[in-house]
């Protein structure tokens, strides 16, 4: 049984371990790594003061998970090999049960260790393969790689469950599966030790945040001058930032626990910033504080530039504001794990985002902070996929400055939301930014649901036509039969009148010919005659009918009926004159005269449809333009090359 209590071996203080599962403790008079055996204490070493983070978390913060009550007993913080940092907490259940709770950029990883036959048959980490499914992992889901990195221990405090030792450096591969699942691979020991869980938020853990008091800054006025020039320096997230640029010298400045410290002159051509280092933004009613700037580029036939503000909040963490060609997105990371690729598309939260662009993205210039070690000219492979207004992007990062070729490496996705210059420039309380003159990968188009708003209204037409066919049925006024005697000619015609007959008035007026002929015509014209007014209204009935049969087959062209339709005319008594005459002159002829008035015309219904499609029709065009010109300068465009 390993002992608990004893002196410090470096400074003389008491110190206790509480938890039997503890290796290390930190002691919190000389900052020494103590470890315990069997028998005795060692001293590993020192470790340097911690760095204020911000973190809502503290040791001996208890709180709830999933039914079971914790208490976070230590705490270590680790470097990354590219720059950067992230707290480890150790949350200890009770009866031995541990689990280790990762803290970085403002989000929450809660994992536990598995069983080590579960673990296995997992290879070393250069064989494993970033975005590709972790070989050998005994688990439900399906995890991939999401970075495989190197870790250096560079402060603790409190009771650490492994053996800690100041600044040694272990390997290890962060992995992901869908829906928030997290989990790391540990290769600091002879064989893997996986470590498997979920994102989880604060009030998963039923932890509430406490505001904490206004605390000094770890870097100290002092140290707030350039160290290869002498200027000035106002840093706006000292405590997170890993690098600075000297606006007086372009001096890339490395930020070492509270230092600055001149990494090297830069050669860069300067690009203004729309918006000056230290501007405060509202987005999603959350104050964000400018604090880098840099100018990226791809090259296909010449180089294509855009614009990346990096924001920052305390409680929130980093945001970015992406400028390309005047068009602006609102950009956050999304867990690896959530997003599911093919060949030309990616899915991330049941929606599909086709794929864009896949190019090498080089740093041009640099200005401000970064919570990692940038550096002009750094590259990574960026892949943009759209699903307008939105663009998924991955970035994948294969760093070879630190001699382990292969070995390191780093996916990472972002969701950019498009966002319209009048909004950006609420934003920042600015006005006249250039307007874009092109179409943006993720931009809204302007047309999209033009069309189905001209369905919504040709279907209320047709309902219309229904009801008005069904409410308002036409109105027999009369039926006139008429008999013609044989003409003196062929030019001949015969003239009858009808007696009065009373219209009514605003209705529309169907006059209908019906002659019983067979393979001949008969051609009528008719008036209609007020007989106060004196007003006429005339019209024409062609009617003829003729049928076969040609190569045993039968035929037939037109009809013995004949519907003409006129527009209403003023209520009163009219008189129906009709003049006839027909093929067969030498025959009597006859024919049947029907006048109904208010029905529903087919052919109005018809017109006033073709009418309406004009506009949607005119909708799609614009729309399948305005998509052309979006994917005008893609690859993987679904309208062939342009």
């Amino acid at each position: 049984m390993t002992i608990s209590q004893a002196n410090c071996p470096s400074c003389g203080a008491n110190i206790s371990f509480k938890l039997g599962s503890s290796i290390v403790m930190i002691c919190p008079y000389c900052r020494s790594v103590v470890a315990r055996t069997d028998k005795s204490f060692e001293d590993l070493g020192k470790l340097a003061d911690l760095i204020d983070t911000g973190s809502p978390l503290a040791v001996g913060v208890r709180g709830k998970y999933h039914g079971q009550y914790f208490e976070l007993t230590g705490r270590a913080q680790m470097g990354h090999q590219a720059g950067g940092m992230w707290d480890e907490w150790y949350v200890s259940f009770g009866e031995g049960h541990m689990g280790w709770l990762a803290e970085a950029q403002g989000r929450f990883y809660l994992t536990y260790e598995r069983p080590r036959d579960a673990s296995a048959a997992i290879p070393p980490i250069e064989y494993l393969q970033l975005g590709a499914p972790v070989p050998g992992l005994d688990a439900k889901e399906t995890f991939i790689v999401a970075e495989r990195g190197e870790a250096r221990a560079i402060a603790a405090e409190g009771e650490i469950p492994w053996r800690l030792v100041p600044g040694e450096t272990y390997l290890y591969a962060d992995i992901a599966a869908e829906g928030g699942k997290f989990g790391t691979i540990d290769y600091s020991g002879p064989q893997p030790i996986v470590f498997l869980g979920h994102e989880v938020t604060l009030d998963d853990l039923g932890i509430k945040v406490v505001p904490r008091p206004e605390r000094t800054r770890t870097v100290s006025a002092a140290a707030l001058s350039c160290p290869h020039c002498g200027g000035p320096l106002a840093l706006h997230a000292p405590d997170q930032s890993e690098r600075v640029v000297c606006p007086n010298c372009d001096s890339l400045l490395d930020v070492n626990q509270g230092k600055l410290i001149f990494f090297k002159a830069l050669s860069q051509t300067r690009v203004e910033p729309k918006f000056p280092l230290g501007s405060v933004g509202k987005f999603d009613n959350v104050d964000y504080t400018l604090v880098g700037f840099m100018q990226r580029s791809v090259h296909f036939d010449q180089d294509y530039f855009w614009q990346e503000y990096l924001l920052y909040n305390p409680q929130v963490g980093f945001r970015w504001l992406v400028d390309s060609d005047d068009h602006w997105n609102f950009v956050q990371t999304v867990p690896p794990g959530d997003v599911v690729e093919s060949a030309k598309a990616a899915t991330y939260k049941g929606k599909t985002f086709r794929k864009y662009q896949d190019a090498i993205a080089k740093v041009r210039y640099v200005a401000g902070e970064f919570y990692w070690k940038v550096a002009a000219g750094e590259q990574v492979q960026a892949v943009d996929y759209i699903h307008p207004p939105e663009m998924l992007s991955k970035e994948v990062t294969r760093p070879d400055s630190h001699g382990h070729q292969g070995t390191y490496g780093e996916i990472n996705y972002s969701l950019g939301t498009y966002i319209s210059l009048k909004d950006v420039e609420r934003a920042f309380n600015v006005t006249n930014l250039p307007k874009p003159t092109n179409v943006a990968p993720n931009q809204p188009n302007p047309r999209k649901g033009v069309g189905l708003y001209w369905l919504i209204m040709t279907v209320i037409l047709l309902f219309v036509a229904v009801v008005s066919t069904v409410a308002f049925p036409s109105k027999l006024i009369t039926t006139i039969p008429y008999t013609f005697q044989p003409l003196p000619n062929a030019d001949g015609t015969q003239v009858v009148f009808t007696e009065k007959i009373q219209l009514l008035g605003n209705r529309n007026i169907q006059v209908s010919g019906t002659a019983p002929i067979d393979n001949t015509w008969l051609y009528a014209e008719g008036d209609l005659i007020n007989e106060d007014t004196g007003l006429v209204q005339s019209f024409s009935l062609p009617i003829e009918y003729y049928h076969g049969v040609d190569d045993g087959e039968s035929w037939s062209e037109g009809s013995q009926t004949k519907d003409t339709y006129l527009s209403s005319l003023p209520a009163g008594t009219y008189t129906l004159r009709i003049e006839a005459q027909w093929e067969k002159w030498q025959e009597p002829a006859s024919m049947n005269v029907t006048i109904k008035q208010g029905g529903t015309r087919g052919l109005n219904l018809i017109l006033a449809l073709s009418v309406l499609l004009i506009f949607p029709i005119l909708g799609w065009f614009r729309k399948i333009a305005f998509e052309r010109r979006r994917w005008a300068d893609s690859d993987f465009s679904p309208y062939g090359s342009s």
